[in-house]
């Protein structure tokens, strides 16, 4: 997330929202909001298993996490990419997202 954050600017001015959504019940994750400065909105407590299975993301029992699922929706709400990863290598990182806004806009 905090990756996004230092690109939040370059987010806006192509005019993408991000929202980022988390297993963590409301205390926890507003201290991840507080921690990193996040200026998106984080939706918080959804249903692991269940948001994962919605999502066709990766889902961590032991952790109650679902690993990350990027999903980037053309102006017309449609599927652009969809990125899911099972661990910490293979996230769709800011700048490849940006990037890949800018090229659907060409």
């Amino acid at each position: 997330m905090a990756d996004y954050q230092a690109h939040l600017g370059e987010f806006e001015a192509e005019g993408i929202s991000l929202y980022f959504v988390s297993t963590d019940p409301e205390e926890k994750a507003r201290e991840t909001v507080e921690k990193h400065g996040l200026g998106f909105p984080v939706l918080y407590g959804v249903d692991g298993p269940g948001t994962a299975e919605m999502l066709d993301a990766f889902y961590e029992e032991r952790r109650n996490i679902i690993q990350p699922a990027a999903f980037v929706l053309k102006p017309d709400k449609t599927i652009a990419s969809i990125t899911h990863t099972n661990g910490p290598v293979g996230r769709l990182v800011a700048e490849d997202a940006i990037n890949m806004v800018k090229i659907l806009k060409k």
